[in-house]
């Protein structure tokens, strides 16, 4: 396959096209001084594009949506959402740009999106700018997910703009270009049912299902079909955060996209001594997003999703209430599903468990993680040497030693195998406070951290000599006190 550059690059303009009611057309603000910081050379060419020409003033200006190819429209997305809870009617892209839809390698559709790119009308009092440490956060965090083999957007490159932030303090400015299936979002059909315009609704429900859940537009409903199928990857989704102890931090309809994938990775963190009501995000003050409250908002999120689109299930009001219901109560099932599907394979239990059997054995193994404040990510990995009959490490930390050996009883009994949890509980993850050193540094011009840190955690499952510091948990300290910004 040849790889697309300056005078062949062409981006579809299929959103602005078929639901121009939510299209703001828009530019970019010029960058004065721009470099190039990181550059996803695979995604790159997994997407066609020139790595050598994104790195040409040309390329980097395409980055930035300086540079338009000929026939696309970039433009800001109109969407509204619930934010911690209270509805805003009008919240779109206020510091991003869709660029267009590029039709990759495997003849997929992806969004070509920019944030920090300025202030759009959408920017409600923001400056529209972005600073070096949350967009670099972003690429770390986003390709760490794709790693693990999270649906995720993923991060294609950060540019540096040589334009001043000012935050609490004053900081470099930067754009993160970034890639999705798409950039629809539960607040994209809140924004399209409040205007009342039925048609507008319909044509954003068809858009998403040709787009995303094909399957749905075959179905003798297709818009039950259509939240049915986003249920379906919604459940799988936080399903997958959890088993990874990841916390999005905040969980806004606006956030919450169609196709299943995670977006938004601002006050977000993996946790690491196991607890439940682990909180990271600095403006989570009511723990509403805390680590066990994901699944219930996600169901939240969903019902709102479920109810702008009643007017697409039946003509009647009450039956359309009685369908949707009905259909949003399947989310507890298949979540469940997804979960004890993951813990299955963390627990190594290839074999036929049953539900009766694992629950207990999960819920007990979290009872004493929760106790001792087990580190999630490196306990469930020091379990892979238990099965194999090593079960030092793992005994290190637990403080009910007793209970421990009861436990590790009752599961080898089950016939583990090892292999198969080394190749689901990974060695690395974006520890918080190795993020942080990547990010202070990345701020300050020094980007050797954060390519040492991204050579382990996008690849996750494998031991390496050398990274070591990459697998260790943060002091005690620093978790206790940790807390992320969004960095608006």
């Amino acid at each position: 396959m040849s790889l697309a550059g300056p005078t062949t690059l062409q981006l579809q303009t299929r959103f602005a096209q078929e639901l121009p009611e939510l299209a703001l057309r828009w530019q970019a603000e010029p960058a004065p001084d721009p470099s190039l910081l990181v550059l996803n050379e695979p995604l790159a060419a997994e997407l066609g594009l020139d790595p050598a020409w994104l790195r040409d003033p040309e390329g980097v200006r395409l980055l930035l949506g300086l540079h338009v190819p000929a026939g696309a429209t970039p433009v800001a997305q109109a969407y509204a959402g619930h934010q911690f809870g209270g509805y805003s009617p009008r919240l779109g892209d206020g510091r991003a740009l869709l660029l267009g839809e590029l039709v990759d390698a495997d003849g997929r559709l992806r969004d070509i999106h920019l944030k920090g790119s300025g202030r759009t009308p959408f920017a409600r009092g923001g400056d529209g700018l972005a600073a070096v440490g949350p967009m670099l956060r972003e690429y770390v965090i986003s390709e760490a997910m794709h790693a693990l083999g999270i649906p995720t957007t993923r991060s294609l490159a950060v540019v540096a703009t040589g334009r001043q932030v000012r935050r609490e303090t004053v900081l470099p400015g930067a754009v993160l270009t970034r890639v999705a299936s798409s950039h629809l979002r539960v607040g994209s059909f809140q924004y399209a049912r409040a205007t009342g315009d039925l048609d507008l609704l319909r044509r954003l429900a068809d858009h998403a299902i040709a787009r995303h859940h094909p399957g749905a537009g075959e179905d003798e409903q297709p818009y039950l079909a259509l939240l049915r199928a986003v249920i379906g990857v919604q459940a799988a989704l936080v399903a997958q955060w959890m088993l990874a102890g990841f916390i999005h931090g905040v969980m806004n309809t606006d956030n919450m996209t169609i196709s299943g994938e995670s977006i938004d990775y601002g006050p977000c963190a993996f946790m690491e001594a196991y607890d439940p009501t682990t909180v990271y995000s600095s403006i989570d003050v009511g723990g509403r997003y805390a680590y066990r409250n994901q699944p219930g908002v996600a169901q939240w999120n969903l019902a709102r999703l479920a109810e702008t689109l009643l007017p697409l299930v039946d003509e009647d009001e009450e039956r359309a209430v009685e369908l949707a219901t009905e259909t949003l109560g399947s989310f507890a099932g298949e979540y469940d599903a997804a979960f004890a599907a993951g813990m299955r394979r963390k627990l190594g239990l290839t074999g036929a468990v049953e539900d009766e059997t694992l629950v207990p054995l999960v819920s007990d193994l979290f009872s004493l993680m929760r106790e001792a404040r087990a580190d999630h990510t490196s306990f469930f990995r020091s379990l892979g040497p238990a099965a194999r009959g090593d079960a030092e490490a793992a005994r290190e930390v637990v403080l009910d030693l007793a209970g421990f050996d009861a436990w590790l009883n009752r599961w080898r009994a089950l016939g583990p195998d090892p292999e198969a949890m080394d190749r689901v509980n990974p060695v690395y993850i974006p520890r918080n406070y190795l993020v942080e050193e990547a990010l202070t540094a990345g701020t300050e011009g020094d980007l050797d951290p954060l390519h040492q840190l991204l050579e382990a955690v996008t690849d996750p499952y494998r031991e390496r000599p050398g990274l070591e510091r990459y697998a260790t948990p943060a002091p005690e300290d620093f978790g206790r006190t940790y807390r992320t910004f969004c960095g608006t």
